[in-house]
């Protein structure tokens, strides 16, 4: 940013809001981005939550056990028997009384083995290329979608992917709103989340009526007009954070019942109960928050979770987080289930890629991209489904491969976006929104 106008934004910052700013340093402006029109579709389903599991989970431990192989690849665990009849690992016993409801994806297949490229790869449909910075499938659901109440359109709990890329050609507009907060944290608050102490809501107001003054001003001296529009986005966006008290409630865990905390798995400890450093505490909470960020208008709603990067002792880092994801996911289904919301609200477990079939001299599982798990549900997909198998040992696919950009391509069509249409990028160059095509068996 020049100089002139790095002051001038410095001026707006000083008299505006401090949410306002947050949003504006926490993201850099590509530009604006022109599209040119796509098929209507109609939409099946309005939001999405994406549990994402960093690090890659193992696939023989969780959705796509193999017990009949010998014990160096089916591995320590065995199975459990679905509501559908099918098996899943018995670290699973929770999401096996609602298979009914959810589709199993055994075939997914991604690219690189590589923790940034196939992070980047996930969220954005694009291998990394040093051309073209593509933006996360949030991120074109905000610009597609559009804002669907007073909350921003994608929120990442507690913050995004580092390795997944940003807006890419977009706007920086686009791109989630962060909470830099923990719902499963004692204290947890957002960020900037309050009007500053001391200041009334009055004295707030006049300050608003102040910085709109002087961006008038600002316009009038040549400054980037959209640099300047960008900024306005932003500082919109957090008056109406900062004065909604419906707003304020979709963040926070006030009124939510110890029934509701257990529902979601709230009292499940890892493999040394609640003080063992290696499990990730909180899911339950942070499911809880995205649940009422959908119900509250929120297009797309990250959640991370543990850290599944298992080179070494696979058992014990199963055993330390997969029960609340087990009964994070039930929970969640379930609830959603009971409130009308699965219908409008795709559910989609993802991790990066999955994980070697041999266990390696370490007792660990090491990276493998050519196949491996997810798990959908909800928004029109098909339910009580297993889509697609591996081989015997779970390595390859031996039925129904689904190429991870195929995947994608199906959600954004269940979204009523137009996967095939055209973004033109820097103005000129047109892009496709993702390389893939509809896997018609995916839909109910």
């Amino acid at each position: 940013m020049p100089r002139r106008q790095a002051i001038q934004a410095g001026v707006l910052g000083a008299l505006g809001l401090s949410m306002g700013d947050l949003f504006r340093l926490q993201a850099a402006d590509k530009g604006a981005v022109a599209m040119n029109p796509g098929k209507k579709l109609q939409a099946r389903a309005l939001s999405v939550i994406q549990i994402h599991l960093p690090g890659a989970m193992q696939q023989h431990e969780s959705f796509d056990p193999k017990p009949e192989a010998p014990i160096d690849i089916r591995g320590s665990f065995g199975v459990t028997k679905t509501k559908t009849g099918d098996l899943i690992s018995e670290n699973f016993p929770e999401t096996a009384k609602i298979t009914d409801k959810v589709t199993l994806l055994r075939s997914v297949v991604g690219r690189v083995p590589d923790h940034g490229i196939a992070s980047y790869h996930l969220f954005t449909g694009y291998p990394p290329t040093a051309v073209i910075d593509y933006p996360q499938m949030g991120s074109i659901v905000s610009h597609e979608l559009g804002q669907r109440g007073e909350l921003p359109p994608y929120i990442a709990i507690p913050a995004k992917n580092g390795f997944g890329g940003g807006t890419g050609f977009l706007s920086s507009t686009y791109g989630p709103f962060e909470l830099n907060a923990d719902p499963g944290e004692a204290g947890y608050k957002v960020r900037d989340f309050s009007i500053p102490q001391g200041v009334s809501l009055e004295r707030f107001d006049q300050r608003q009526t102040a910085r709109q003054l002087v961006e008038k001003r600002l316009r009038g001296l040549e400054s980037d007009p959209e640099l300047l529009g960008t900024m306005d986005d932003f500082y919109k966006q957090a008056y109406t954070l900062l004065t909604s008290e419906r707003a304020q409630a979709a963040f926070t865990l006030e009124g939510v019942t110890d029934v509701e905390r257990q529902l979601y798995g709230s009292h499940v400890t890892g493999l040394k109960g609640p003080d063992n450093k290696y499990h990730p505490k909180g899911l339950a909470e942070k499911l809880i928050v995205a649940r009422k960020l959908v119900e509250s208008g929120v297009r797309f709603v990250t959640v991370s979770y543990g850290q599944w990067d298992c080179h070494v002792d696979v058992k014990k880092n199963t055993l330390d987080q997969m029960p609340a994801l087990d009964h994070g996911i039930a929970g969640l289904i379930t609830d959603l289930d009971q409130r009308g919301m699965l219908d409008s609200t795709i559910v989609w477990v993802t991790t990066e890629f999955g994980r070697t079939p041999k266990i390696n001299k370490d007792s660990g599982r090491d990276h493998h991209a050519r196949c491996y798990s997810m798990l959908v549900a909800g928004g029109g997909f098909t339910r009580g489904q297993i889509y697609g198998s591996s081989d015997a040992t779970g390595g390859e696919p031996a039925r129904d491969a689904l190429p991870l950009e195929d995947l994608l391509f199906t959600i954004y069509h269940q979204l009523g976006i137009d996967a095939e249409k055209k973004l033109m990028a820097f103005g000129t160059r047109p892009i496709d929104i993702i390389k893939g095509k509809l896997a018609p068996r995916l839909i109910a």
